[in-house]
């Protein structure tokens, strides 16, 4: 693990470096003579074809553009950095967009999906994973026949425990929405998984759990023990969830998360679901 005072060098959250790289980008040569010529070239063409108002109002309008676009390219650098350094104080190996394993029914969804950046290495001490921005994206047609991209984000922590495969292989704790008097109609769709009840009324108010039909209802509800239960009621990041499918555990929470201290939450909370399937399994 990575020395306490390692930790301090880095930034809070990606945004710390940007105004860092904005001033960097500014301070070339390079951008400025860039940024000249095509404000130059929009306004010699406005007043060209139109007249010199608008060819000012061009070049002025371009001009701006041209910050932006500066701008835009110091955050990107920005993330890139806050993501590196995050990597090597936390002893993880960095990667850029890729696929992940389709290993659970979120990490199957959409038309397309991809983790934009993932981490792989030491969730906790004894827990190694893999923390992930991840992205699906699915495509809807209207009655026009215009095509759109939604794209739904998540940052997930995965992990292997296949000590659990022969005790309870499929486990679903998710987060409630919608309706609590339309439990019975959902449950008529999931004519392949079994709604678990259990007496905590605070985490019937925030989750829905389902397992696998005809699971062991004994070691199930070990692992869900009233301990376990607190945790999620009381400790787990806001809108926390997790799937736990043949052995993949996949938890996460909805958005990209860009802070080191949303990160370190998301990569214990993963590590301490894992923890505790994987010592109830082995018991």
């Amino acid at each position: 693990m990575n020395p306490p005072e390692a930790a301090a060098d880095l930034p809070d959250d990606a945004n710390d470096l940007r105004g860092f790289h904005f001033k960097r980008l500014l301070g070339k040569p390079l951008t400025w003579i860039l940024l000249v010529i095509f404000a130059v070239a929009a306004g010699a063409g406005g007043a060209t074809l139109v007249g010199p108002a608008i060819g000012a109002a061009a070049a002025v309008g371009v001009f701006l553009l041209g910050l932006l676009i500066v701008f835009a390219i110091a955050d990107s650098r920005a993330e890139e950095a806050f993501f590196a350094a995050y990597a090597e104080q936390r002893g993880m190996a960095l990667s850029g967009k890729g696929p992940l394993p389709a290993a659970t029914p979120l990490l199957r969804k959409g038309d397309d999906r991809y983790a934009e950046r993932a981490l792989a290495g030491p969730l906790a001490d004894g827990v190694d994973g893999v923390l992930a921005l991840y992205t699906y994206e699915t495509e809807t047609t209207d009655s026009e026949g215009n095509r759109q991209t939604n794209y739904y984000h998540y940052t997930v922590g995965l992990a292997q425990v296949p000590e659990c495969v022969a005790f309870v292989p499929e486990l679903y704790c998710q987060r409630k929405s919608g309706l609590r008097a339309l439990e019975k109609f959902e449950d008529v769709f999931r004519r392949s998984k079994e709604r678990v009840k259990l007496e905590s009324e605070a985490l019937d108010k925030r989750y829905e759990i389902f397992t696998g039909k005809g699971q062991d209802a004994v070691r199930l509800r070990q692992i869900l023990s009233p301990t376990f239960i607190v945790w999620l009621t009381d400790s787990a990041p806001e809108k926390f969830a997790f799937e736990l499918v043949d052995g993949t555990l996949c938890c996460y929470v909805h958005g990209h998360k860009k802070k080191a201290a949303e990160l370190d939450t998301i990569r214990a909370a993963s590590a301490a679901v894992a923890g505790r399937l994987r010592d109830e399994s082995t018991e």
